[in-house]
């Protein structure tokens, strides 16, 4: 009897112990699968503000805030916009100094916690940089999804589509540029943003299944008047980019890829996301499994396509610790005669244009030029 009582409770035990497992798995997996847009990913620190004087702020020393460029830095309540580290400012050995080029709104005392974001601007394109706009709404499988239009003289539309953790706003640090070129510009908002539909489950999947609301976009630009459509993703708006290249019924009128920071490989990405957010290593195996028992998700399949038909312009760096730069290097690799690699030293996920800005945008506009 004892027997058969130790050996309930050693089953018992067992299963409470494989249930709790699973649960982590779960949790942990959420870090990538209910990403909320314009909140930081797990592998954005918080910082802490040590004071503001003219042009200048202290903030908690970080691999972050030595990052070279420019940053939004958002707090609850507050955004401002950093530039570069300041050397010869006078500050405690556990700080940094950099520039403080504004405060967009909100405050930013001693004591306030922030993050560095990739955004510049907040609002939309009127409010945030002057520009003419139009609100639109595109039909999408799942419903209305919310859109910029910037109107222009060129016959090839650029449709903007952001990642992990951002919102449509990341698009506005480059829409200057794309406005002075004259290009058509659609920044799209999609399943799971403000005002888009709720994703099936209410779950992320890595651009598997967004990139269709990326295909309903360019059925609109074709629609309305597109000839060409250039594709520019951020993250896994960037996988999005490449499943809509080889799948999109309208795939004869994309003539470009853009791809910032792109993620080629869900698993990594989610490991990496789960890490950050302190799940211990043993149970980043249950993470992915997780992931792939809530989406379906292919364990085996990569974003990068076999086949590539059309030129892409990739910006990344080795310092992404969300999306690897080798992945990015072996696309290009594979691809030689369409893919060209521009390597970003120092820069996060997402934010390589925030790391060199006027390097970004002159390979952006010679990547451009010919596809006008």
């Amino acid at each position: 009897m004892r027997t058969v009582t130790a050996t309930t409770a050693a089953v018992t035990a067992a299963l409470a112990a494989g249930a709790a497992s699973v649960a982590a798995g779960r949790l942990a997996s959420d870090a990538a699968l209910k990403a909320t847009p314009g909140r930081p990913l797990p592998t954005e620190p918080r910082l802490t503000v040590h004071g503001t004087a003219a042009g200048q702020i202290t903030l908690t020393r970080h691999l972050a805030t030595l990052r070279p460029g420019r940053y939004g830095l958002a707090g609850d309540g507050s955004h401002a916009v950093v530039g570069p580290v300041l050397p010869g400012a006078q500050h405690p050995a556990d700080t940094v100094v950099r520039r403080l080029e504004r405060v967009t709104h909100g405050t930013l005392g001693p004591g306030d916690k922030a993050w560095l974001t990739a955004n510049l601007y907040v609002g939309d394109p009127g409010t945030a940089l002057g520009l003419a706009h139009t609100d639109v709404e595109v039909p999408g499988d799942l419903g209305a999804l919310p859109a910029w239009f910037l109107p222009g003289a060129r016959g090839t539309w650029i449709i903007a589509v952001h990642g992990l953790g951002t919102t449509r706003e990341h698009a506005l640090n480059l829409m200057g540029l794309l406005n002075r070129l004259e290009f058509p510009l659609l920044a799209l908002a999609y399943r799971g943003d403000a005002g888009a539909p709720r994703p099936p489950g209410g779950l992320r999947h890595f651009g598997e299944t967004e990139w269709h609301d990326l295909d309903a976009a360019v059925r609109y630009a074709v629609g309305h008047g597109a000839r060409k459509v250039v594709l520019l993703g951020w993250s896994t708006g960037a996988t999005m980019a490449l499943r809509t290249a080889t799948r999109s019924p309208h795939r004869d009128r994309i003539s470009g890829l853009v791809l910032d920071s792109p993620v080629l490989d869900w698993q990594t990405t989610l490991r990496a996301l789960a890490a950050a957010g302190r799940t211990p290593g043993a149970l980043l195996p249950l993470a992915v499994r997780a992931a792939q028992g809530r989406t379906g998700l292919d364990s085996a399949r990569a974003a990068g396509p076999d086949r590539l038909d059309v030129p892409a312009l990739v910006f990344h760096g080795p310092a992404d610790s969300v999306a690897p730069w080798q992945l990015s290097r072996r696309f290009a690799d594979a691809h030689p005669r369409l893919v060209a690699l521009h390597t970003v030293p120092h820069a996060s996920h997402g934010a390589m244009w925030n790391a060199a800005p006027d390097r970004y945008e002159e390979a952006l506009r010679r990547f451009l030029t010919p596809l006008m």
